[in-house]
């Protein structure tokens, strides 16, 4: 990494190479993760119909989008965390409740914009 003598195209595969490297292994080792992509692979298209111009739709599919990368992020650091060490101490689980916290959140905002785009579809069908 960070060669350089490395060629662009070889710094593009390389950085190809790597995320997918990424995904297999978040993939592989975390529940989570493969709960939210399969999450996602249900509501990105639902997202496309719901969403009633690109703006909507881009808003749905990016909070989604939004949860699997914190989900990343949460699972790297976790990683590195444990990395250090088996054992406990309290700026270790600062970082991993921290990462957690983020993830959440990122949840929570996704679900609030899947509630306005929906309601404000949907909304008047229900007051009627």
């Amino acid at each position: 990494m960070g060669n350089k003598n490395e060629s662009l195209i070889g710094h593009i595969k390389n950085a190809f190479r790597y995320t997918f490297a990424g995904l297999e292994t978040a993939w592989k080792h975390e529940l989570a993760f493969r709960g939210e992509v399969v999450v996602a692979i249900i509501m990105v298209p639902l997202g496309l119909w719901l969403g009633r111009s690109a703006v909507e739709q881009a808003l749905l599919i990016a909070s989604m989008l939004l949860i699997l990368l914190t989900e990343l992020l949460n699972s790297a650091l976790e990683a590195v965390v444990d990395r250090i060490g088996p054992q406990r101490h309290e700026l270790s689980k600062r970082a991993k409740d921290m990462g957690s916290a983020a993830a959440f959140i990122s949840m929570i905002m996704a679900a609030l914009v899947w509630i306005i785009i929906a309601l404000e579809r949907f909304g008047e069908s229900f007051s009627r």
